[in-house]
């Protein structure tokens, strides 16, 4: 029986992975009408260390990514938030974004679906959009303009010491 929870599950993250794969590009083409940040990820690698430009550098090479055109600061609030890109923490990092005040049609898709789909993480969500609240708005920040800011600075302004801790943030 726990055999088949497992593999259930597992299909219902190879759902949610799915469902984000295909609508990413129609959201972008439909919704997204700024330009793309033309950086690649060898340019963000070679910025000095402490900066944010670099950790989004590191975390896209670590991830075997480049920066998704028109929505780059997705991957910048991964960085910023500590969330990796497992299922369940992409479902959270959009209920902590839904709490820091972000709104958009991908973002409530993605909540809800993800919610529905996956509820064995609900708590793990909720908590997400709590710390959300708690923090200071991020969500409409021009990151292109943060790039060369050191990433413990940026995070300074935006989470308490607390908010740090809990989101194993402090030690960076």
């Amino acid at each position: 029986m726990n055999t088949l929870f497992y593999k259930i599950k597992a299909l219902r993250k190879q759902l949610i992975i799915w469902l984000f794969e295909h609508s990413q590009r129609i959201y972008t083409s439909m919704f997204k009408k700024h330009k793309s940040w033309n950086i690649t990820k060898a340019e963000l690698l070679k910025l000095p260390e402490p900066t944010f430009g670099r950790h989004l550098g590191e975390f896209l090479d670590k991830n075997n990514f480049e920066l998704i055109p028109k929505v780059e600061r997705h991957d910048c609030y991964h960085v910023l938030c500590g969330y990796s890109t497992k299922v369940e923490d992409e479902i959270a990092l959009q209920c902590f974004c839904y709490g820091n005040g972000k709104r958009s049609p991908y973002l409530y898709g993605a909540i809800i679906l993800g919610v529905t789909i996956l509820p064995d993480y609900y708590k793990y969500y909720y908590t997400s959009y709590k710390t959300g609240k708690r923090a200071n708005p991020f969500h409409h920040f021009d990151y292109k303009k943060l790039l060369n800011v050191s990433i413990k600075d940026l995070r300074t302004a935006i989470f308490s010491k607390s908010q740090l801790y809990n989101l194993n943030l402090s030690s960076l």
